[in-house]
C-alpha cells in the first residue's frame, strides 16, 4: 500500500508517479502509482526537509537536486540542492525517512496535509485537497488525515489517515493552518486538533543533523495508522533492515520465479528490470477497505484492464498464481458491493473505462485455464452478465460526456439494438471491437458453466465486430477495414491511416483503423477471409511494419496496446518465422535498460510484460488457452509456476542478436509442428520447450493453425 518516493514538479509536465528527471522536489510522500497515465494520482502524506527555521510553511519550499537520484529495490536516495540527503525505505503500510542535514543550521521537517501531485494537462482530471485534520501530541508523535478527490479516475472524496513519529526530540513542534500561502495560525500548543478545508500540517525543528521519521497510514482510522506504524517499523528499525526485507520479498515472490544460467548482463538486466516494472501495482489492500467488510481479498490501484488484459494478467497468473486468484476474487467482490466490475480502480473507486468491460476478458482467461480455488464462478459470471446487459449510469466525464466511462459498457444501447455502435457514442469503433472480445469471454464462461442459451447469444454477439467491417474502405492497396457506421446502416468514410486524435472524442481510441482491424483475435479465420486470404493477410501485416507509410514511423505502434498482438498474427498463416522477425525487431528497437527503455508510458507494467513474453518466446491470446510461439532469448529459462511445477525453456544453436529463427521445436520431449501451444501443454502441470534456433528462417510449423474459436464454433 505504501509506495514511498519523491514528488517532483517541473511546472509543465505531469509527475504521474511523483518522479521526474528534471524539476524541483516539493516533498516526499507515502502513496504513488507507478506507470499510470491520464493524470497523476496520490502524492499524499508528504513531508519536506528544510534547512533552518521555517517562517511560513505554506510558502514555496521546493528545492532542486544537487546530483542524480539513486535507487534500487527497496531503497531510494535523493540529494537536495539545499544540502539535505533523503533516504527512503518502506513496508506494506508504513515508511521510514532518514534525513541528513548540513551543518550550521537547524533542521526542519514540514508536513503539509494538502499536498498532492498536480496535473498540468487541462483535462479536468486534476486532484484536489478537500479537507483534513492534524494534531501534535504531547509525546511529539502526530496524527492526522487528508481527504482528496480527482485524479485520472475522477474519484470523489476519499480519506487517508496517518500517524508519525521522529526518533529525535524536536526543539519546536508547531501546527499551522492557512489558505494559499497565507498563514491563519502557527503555534506550538500540543494536543490541539485542527480540521477543515484550509491547508494545514505541522513543522518540527531539530538540533540534530540526522533525523529518522517513521510514518504509518491507513484507510480505516488514526488508530490503525498508528498500529501499522508500530507493528511494521518499531523505533529501533534500521533503514537497511527494511531494504533487505524488501529485496528478500521481491526475490521470493517475483525475481526468483524466472531463473536462468545465462551470464549475459544486458539480457539479465532487461529481464529483471521489466519483472520489477510489471509488478508495482495493483496494490494489495486487504484489511484496508473502508467501504465494506468482507472475507474476500481486496486490491486497488488497477490501471487499467484495458492496458493489462492483453498480456499482463496472463503472466501474473503464471508467476503469481496466489495473488492472481486474490485479485480475481477482489474484483468480483467489488461487483457484489458496487454493482459493476472495475475496468480500473483507484482510491476505492471504479474508473475509468477506456473501451470495453475488459475485466470480462480477465475473468474468462482465468476460467478457461482452470482457475477455480476459492472463486465463486457463479458470481463471477453474474458480474460479467451485468457488464453485458446493464447500462451504467452516466458519470458525465467532460472528455466523454455521451455515456459512463466509470464502469461497464456505456455504449451498450447501440450494441444491443444495432449489433454495432453508432457515432452517438465516442470511441465507437474501438469500443465495438472490444465489446466483441468481452462477449466472447462471456461465451467461454457460459459454455463452461452449462449456460447453453447464454453461450449461444454471446457467441453471436462476439461476432458483431464484423458489422463494422467496411469492405469498400481502401488503403495501401488493401480493401476492408473496421469503420464508423450510422444507425441507418451506412458507413462513414474514414481514412484507415487516420484516427483523428486517437483519443476520447474520436471513433478509435489509441490506435489507427489499420490496427483495430487486426484485433478480432477470437475470430482470426474470419478476418483472414475478409482481407482476401492468407497471402493478402501476410502482405497486410508486412505493411504494418513498413516505415514511410505514416510520418510517425510504422502503422504498428509499440507504445499502444492495440498493436501488442499484431506481430504474432503471422502464426495463423504459416509464417511463424515472420512473427519472430517482426517481434524481435520491435523488441530490439524499442526496449533497453536506459532512460528511454520502454516505448512510451509503462501503462502499469503493460509495456514491460510485452517484452517479457518476447524473451520467454510465447505470447498469450486472452480468453483462450492458446499461446503463440515466438523465439526465446536465453539459452535456458526456468519458470516456477507456483504450484510445485516448472516450465523449462531451452534453446540451442542461436542467440538473441543474430540467430533467433526457430529451426525446430520439441514440446515435452516430442517433436512439434504447430506454431502454438495450449495452457495444458506446458503450464497446467509444467513441461518443457526445446528450441533449436538458427540464422535463417525455416518453415517448420507445418501443422494446424492456431484455433479461431468464434470462426469455428456454431
Amino acid at each position: 500500500m505504501v509506495k514511498l518516493g519523491p514528488d517532483v514538479s517541473s511546472g509543465t509536465e505531469d509527475p504521474y508517479s511523483g518522479y521526474l528527471p528534471d524539476g524541483a522536489f516539493t516533498g516526499f510522500s507515502m502513496m504513488h502509482e507507478s506507470g499510470t497515465g491520464g493524470a497523476p494520482k496520490y502524492g499524499v502524506v508528504s513531508q519536506m526537509p528544510v534547512v533552518g527555521n521555517v517562517t511560513n510553511p505554506l510558502a514555496n519550499l521546493s528545492t532542486g537536486r544537487s546530483s542524480a537520484d539513486e535507487g534500487s529495490v527497496g531503497y531510494y536516495k535523493a540529494s537536495l540542492a539545499s544540502g539535505v540527503i533523503v533516504e527512503l525505505a518502506a513496508t506494506e503500510h508504513a515508511g521510514l525517512y532518514e534525513y541528513s542535514f548540513p551543518d550550521g543550521n537547524s533542521s526542519s521537517i514540514v508536513i503539509d496535509v494538502s499536498h498532492v501531485l498536480p496535473s498540468y494537462r487541462g483535462k479536468g482530471w486534476s486532484q484536489s485537497y478537500s479537507n483534513g485534520s492534524f494534531s501534535i501530541w504531547e509525546d511529539n508523535h502526530y496524527e492526522g488525515s487528508g481527504t482528496y478527490n480527482g485524479g485520472w479516475n475522477l474519484a470523489p472524496d476519499w480519506t487517508i489517515y496517518f500517524c508519525g513519529k521522529f526518533d529525535a526530540e524536536p526543539v519546536s513542534a508547531k501546527t499551522f493552518t492557512g489558505t494559499g500561502t497565507t498563514l491563519d495560525s502557527y503555534d506550538s500548543e500540543p494536543g490541539v486538533w485542527t480540521s477543515g478545508s484550509y491547508r494545514q500540517g505541522g513543522v518540527f525543528t531539530f538540533e540534530e543533523k540526522n533525523v529518522k521519521s517513521r510514518v504509518g497510514i491507513s484507510f480505516i482510522s488514526y488508530r490503525k495508522a498508528c498500529v501499522n506504524l508500530h507493528d511494521e517499523i518499531p523505533s529501533d528499525t534500521s533503514l537497511q533492515t527494511l531494504v533487505n526485507s524488501a529485496k528478500s520479498k521481491w526475490n521470493a515472490e517475483i525475481f526468483g520465479k524466472i531463473t536462468t544460467s545465462s551470464t549475459k548482463t544486458s539480457d539479465l538486466a532487461l529481464l529483471y528490470t521489466n519483472l520489477y516494472g510489471m509488478n508495482l501495482i495493483p496494490s494489495n489492500r486487504t484489511d484496508e477497505n473502508p467501504d465494506w467488510v468482507s472475507n474476500e481479498p481486496y486490491y486497488d490501484d488497477i490501471f487499467t484492464f484495458w492496458d493489462l488484459f492483453r498480456c499482463s494478467t496472463a503472466l501474473t497468473h503464471i508467476i503469481q498464481p496466489v495473488a492472481y486468484e486474490e485479485q480475481l476474487r477482489s474484483i468480483i467482490d467489488v461487483w457484489r458491493h458496487e454493482g459493476f466490475l472495475p475496468d480500473a480502480r483507484s482510491s476505492n473507486f471504479n474508473g475509468r473505462t477506456q473501451g470495453g468491460s475488459n475485466a470480462d476478458n480477465v475473468l474468462a482467461d482465468a476460467y478457461v485455464k482452470g482457475v477455480r480455488g476459492s472463486i465463486d464462478w457463479q458470481d463471477g459470471y453474474s458480474a460479467m452478465v451485468r457488464d453485458a446487459e446493464k447500462v451504467p449510469v452516466n458519470n458525465h466525464d467532460p472528455v466523454s460526456p455521451d455515456s459512463s466511462d466509470k464502469e461497464g459498457r456505456g455504449a451498450l444501447p447501440d450494441w444491443i439494438n444495432y449489433g454495432y455502435i453508432t457515432p452517438t457514442y465516442n470511441r465507437a469503433v474501438s469500443r465495438a471491437v472490444e465489446y466483441s472480445a468481452n462477449d466472447f469471454g462471456l461465451y467461454q464462461v457460459a459454455k463452461g458453466l452449462g449456460e447453453r442459451s447464454d453461450a449461444s447469444k454471446y457467441l453471436k454477439r462476439s461476432r458483431n465486430w464484423r458489422n463494422h467491417w467496411n469492405p469498400n474502405a481502401t488503403s495501401q492497396g488493401h480493401s476492408g477495414f473496421v469503420a464508423p457506421r450510422l444507425a441507418n446502416g451506412s458507413f462513414i468514410e474514414q481514412d484507415p491511416l487516420s484516427c483523428g486524435g486517437c483519443y476520447w472524442g474520436d471513433a478509435y481510441y489509441q490506435g489507427l483503423p489499420w490496427e483495430y482491424s487486426m484485433n478480432a483475435h477470437h475470430d482470426v479465420d474470419t478476418l483472414i477471409q475478409y482481407v482476401g486470404g492468407e497471402d493478402r493477410f501476410v502482405d497486410r501485416l508486412d505493411l504494418m511494419f513498413q516505415t514511410g507509410i505514416i510520418s510517425a514511423g510504422t502503422i504498428f505502434n509499440a507504445a499502444n496496446e492495440p498493436s501488442f498482438t499484431t506481430p504474432y498474427l503471422y502464426n495463423f498463416v504459416g509464417r511463424q518465422d515472420l512473427a519472430v522477425k517482426r517481434s524481435r525487431t520491435v523488441a530490439k528497437t524499442y526496449y533497453n535498460t536506459g532512460t528511454g527503455g520502454i516505448p512510451g508510458n509503462s501503462d502499469a507494467g503493460a509495456m514491460q510484460t510485452w517484452i517479457l513474453w518476447n524473451m520467454i518466446g510465447l505470447y498469450p491470446l486472452t480468453g483462450q488457452t492458446t499461446f503463440l510461439i515466438g523465439s526465446p532469448w536465453l539459452s535456458d529459462m526456468e519458470i516456477d509456476l507456483g504450484t510445485g511445477n516448472i516450465l523449462n525453456i531451452t534453446s540451442t544453436g542461436g542467440n538473441s542478436d543474430d540467430a533467433y529463427y526457430v529451426q525446430s521445436l520439441k514440446v515435452n520431449g516430442k517433436s512439434w509442428d504447430k506454431a502454438w501451444v495450449t495452457w495444458d501443454d506446458v503450464f497446467a502441470d509444467g513441461g518443457s520447450l526445446e528450441f533449436e534456433l538458427g540464422e535463417d528462417p525455416v518453415l517448420w510449423a507445418t501443422g494446424p493453425a492456431p484455433p479461431s474459436p468464434a470462426s469455428e464454433a456454431q
